[in-house]
Formats: structure tokens, C-alpha cells, sequence
């Protein structure tokens, strides 16, 4: 590669010539320039990009090379700077999203496949960690759970609420165990730690049901983006992408072959979800179990509605929708941050 002749910048995120130059580029390659995104290097010939890349949390992201001059390292070049810049970050494994059809060159530049949805997207991951690793912590945590049929549920829990507890409740009562995962990434209104501690509390009479975090492989940043944002194509790419990577590398090693959800009336994203759940699962031998949602008064109960009240300070509506554990959180100190987030906040995640 003639070094020389090219130019690597680092783009300043609030310089709109500079964004809208990477995102004319990227254009051109069907992929989109947008936030969150917390670094982007572009190789210039010139003043024209000619390669560029992007970094999201513990994503390599929108990695493209100008056609005429593929071949000449350019790809290595931004996958290495991205790298660097992680691990300048603390961030020592990492994921990358491509095409499908793009997934093979990279596996040259040391990273794993670990899943994709045809004909959106392939994920690979890389550097310190894996998936094997991830399944082999949580076999720890569930040590203690008996042999025989296993479940799974995958839950946000903003936060726990009866009907949580009365689906995971039918998932123990029909299978010997049950692992329930509970979705890391913090991005919803109450964090990861009180929604995990939340979930523990309310199913600690339930003996064979383990809880543990769904790290890095379970509707997270790296899996699921679409998850906390929308489009169409978008949202069918990533909620096959991850109900993949649950069947295919997930349920295996940990044993798990039914995984229970609540039916969804209201959140497309999550109805979307369990569409793909339904149509992929089966065929990895992984029963999909949709379960009615539990209702109070006439009322669905769900945490969105938890939240409603909680901004309007309806605690007799709350406790008839919570377990005991969630109500004295609720009522507790320790809340109050929590709480005046929501009521500032009309989020739904």
C-alpha cells in the first residue's frame, strides 16, 4: 500500500462539512451515518474519502473502502485504528458488523463469526473474550439448577412486575429449570443493577430459576441495536440477527431448549422480536412458548404502565401491578434518583 498517498483523519463529530462528507460516502454504499457513534477515522486521497470507519461502545461500525482501490490494505488500516482507539478506551473485545458477503475478509484480521441474518448482516466479534466464554460464566451460575428440561426468558424489567413474575412463574412450573436473562445494556429508566437485584428478589421462592446478566450476546448494543431505536429493515435485521445467536451459540451449551414470551399488543419492535423468535428458534430444536399477558382490573399488566403511574403518583395502581419487593423499592430513598427520571421522561424503554 502506498502510505504516502493517503491521508488518515480523525472526524470531529460536531463539524457538520466533515459528518456530512463521511455520510455522502457511506451513501454510496448503502450504510448510514448516524449517532451514537463515538469516533470515525476517514483515509483521504486528497480531499476525497476514500475509507472510513466508526466507533460505537464496543462496535466497529460502518467500515467501507472505495471500490476502484479495495486490495491495497485500506480495510486493515481502519480496522486497526478502530482497534487501537477501543483499547485507548478500555475496550479490549469488540464487535463488527458487515454484510454478509464481506463477513470472510475479515476473518484474516482476527475476528470470529458468531451469527447472521441473510441478507442483512453478519456479526463478528474480536479480541480478549467470546461467546463460549460468556456461555461458560453463565454455566457457573447455574450450576445449581437441576438437570432436565430447561427454559430461558429474556427480560428488561423497567421494572419487575407481577406479570414478570407470572411468566417466569409458568416457565418454572413446566420445565425442570429456568434461566432468566435479564437485559444489560443500560439504557432504560431504571439501571441494570436494581432491574437484575429486582428480578432476583421477586423470584427468590422459585428454586429452579436462575438470573443472570445477558452481557454482550443478548439484546444488547452489539446485538440489538434496534431494539431501543426504529425502522423497518432495521429492526427485521437485528431481531433475526439475535434470535440467531440465541438459538445457534446460546441454547446449545446451556442446555436450554423452550424459551417463553409475553404476547406484545403494543411495542412493535418487541411483537417484531418475537415474530423471529418463532420462525427461527424451532428450527434449532428451541420451542418458542407466547404466553398471555397478566392483567389486573381489566388492565394489561406491563412496566410502561408501572411508569404512567408512577408519574402521576398512582402508588394503589402501582402496588396492584408489582411484587412486594418492587413496591418497597419504590417506596424506598434508594428510588428517589430513579424515580425523578421517570417522571421527566416519556420513554418507553
Amino acid at each position: 500500500m502506498l502510505w504516502d498517498s493517503f491521508d488518515e483523519r480523525v472526524i470531529d463529530q460536531d463539524n457538520r462539512k466533515e459528518t456530512a462528507a463521511v455520510a455522502a460516502f457511506l451513501a454510496q454504499f448503502g450504510l448510514a451515518y448516524e449517532a451514537p457513534l463515538d469516533y470515525t477515522v476517514a483515509f483521504y486521497q486528497g480531499e476525497q474519502i476514500v475509507a472510513t470507519g466508526s466507533l460505537a461502545g464496543k462496535v466497529l461500525r460502518n467500515i467501507a473502502v472505495a471500490a476502484d482501490i479495495q486490495g491495497e490494505g485500506l480495510t486493515a488500516a481502519v480496522v486497526s485504528n478502530l482497534v487501537g482507539e477501543a483499547g485507548r478506551r478500555g475496550i479490549y473485545h469488540y464487535f463488527l458488523y458487515t454484510r454478509p458477503g464481506s463477513a470472510a475478509k475479515f476473518a484474516g484480521l482476527a475476528f470470529r463469526e458468531i451469527a447472521r441474518a441473510e441478507p442483512y448482516v453478519a456479526l463478528l466479534e474480536g479480541g480478549l473474550g467470546s461467546v463460549d466464554d460468556f456461555c461458560r460464566g453463565v454455566q457457573q451460575e447455574i450450576a445449581r439448577l437441576p438437570a432436565g428440561r430447561r427454559a430461558a426468558l429474556v427480560v428488561n424489567c423497567n421494572p419487575f412486575t407481577l406479570g414478570h413474575e407470572a411468566l417466569i412463574a409458568r416457565a418454572a412450573a413446566e420445565n425442570d429449570s429456568v434461566i432468566v436473562f435479564v437485559v444489560s445494556e443500560d439504557r432504560s429508566l431504571f439501571p441494570f443493577a436494581v432491574r437484575r437485584r429486582l428480578v432476583r428478589e421477586g423470584t427468590a421462592h422459585l428454586a429452579n430459576v436462575a438470573v443472570v446478566s445477558g452481557g454482550d450476546y443478548i439484546i444488547s448494543a452489539a446485538t440489538f441495536p434496534a431494539y431501543f431505536t426504529r425502522g423497518e429493515e432495521a429492526v427485521t435485521a437485528q431481531t433475526r440477527l439475535d434470535a440467531t445467536l440465541f438459538a445457534a451459540r446460546l441454547a446449545p451449551p446451556l442446555g436450554i431448549t423452550a424459551r417463553y414470551v409475553g404476547e406484545e399488543p403494543y411495542c412493535t419492535v418487541t411483537a417484531a422480536y418475537n415474530r423471529a423468535l418463532g420462525e427461527i428458534l424451532p428450527r434449532h430444536g428451541v420451542a418458542v412458548k407466547v404466553v398471555a399477558r397478566a392483567m389486573t382490573g381489566g388492565e394489561i399488566i406491563s412496566a410502561s404502565a408501572v411508569r404512567a403511574m408512577i408519574r402521576r403518583e398512582d402508588w394503589a395502581g402501582i402496588k396492584a401491578m408489582v411484587p412486594e419487593t418492587t413496591y418497597a423499592y419504590l417506596r424506598s430513598a434508594a428510588a428517589g434518583p430513579v424515580l425523578a427520571g421517570i417522571r421527566k421522561s416519556e420513554a418507553r424503554h
